[in-house]
């Protein structure tokens, strides 16, 4: 079997959604909206980076990238999720092709950096690193982690996309 890294086409939408319900199905930290907010930043053309991992053409992953605001104005900054592999293909290193992949895909976008809600003992091997300076409000500590892609040092609140209120 073949894994492919690609852009994310019109006709993946209902995959990247099945996808996404299933790698959040059984996952103990979730509101079970993920597919919700992947398709309500795809409705309001805020999916800067949309990547599929595809075996041998059936789509098994999805990585989403979006804009984020913090307060102190500092730009180009983005947040990246929700992340999903089907959870019969986990554990093979599809969800860390996707990472290295959309991390990649933010360079040539002149991005200063990316932030994530995650687990920091899986996202640390990715340069992830939670610090005071960014602060996503109700997020538990030491989970809410950035990486910066310059010599950007943002201070304040970070504010996703509306699109993550999404519930259906």
């Amino acid at each position: 079997m073949s894994l492919a890294i690609r852009d994310e086409l019109p006709a993946d939408a209902a995959a990247i959604d099945a996808v996404t319900r299933a790698a959040f199905a059984q996952a103990p930290h979730t509101s079970h909206t993920e597919q919700h907010i992947v398709n309500a930043l795809r409705r309001a053309g805020a999916l800067t980076i949309s990547l599929v991992a595809a075996l041998d053409d059936a789509v098994v992953g999805h990585v989403a990238v979006s804009p984020v605001s913090i307060s102190d104005g500092a730009a180009g900054w983005y947040g990246l999720g929700p992340i999903s592999v089907l959870p019969a293909h986990q554990r093979r290193g599809i969800g860390a092709s996707l990472m290295h992949a959309a991390l990649a895909a933010l360079r040539p976008r002149a991005a200063s950096g990316c932030v994530l809600l995650g687990d920091p003992d899986y996202y640390r091997r990715f340069g992830f690193r939670a610090t005071a300076d960014l602060v996503l409000p109700g997020a538990p500590p030491g989970y809410f982690l950035a990486v910066p892609l310059d010599d950007s040092a943002p201070h304040g609140i970070v504010t996703y996309h509306p699109a993550f209120g999404a519930t259906r």
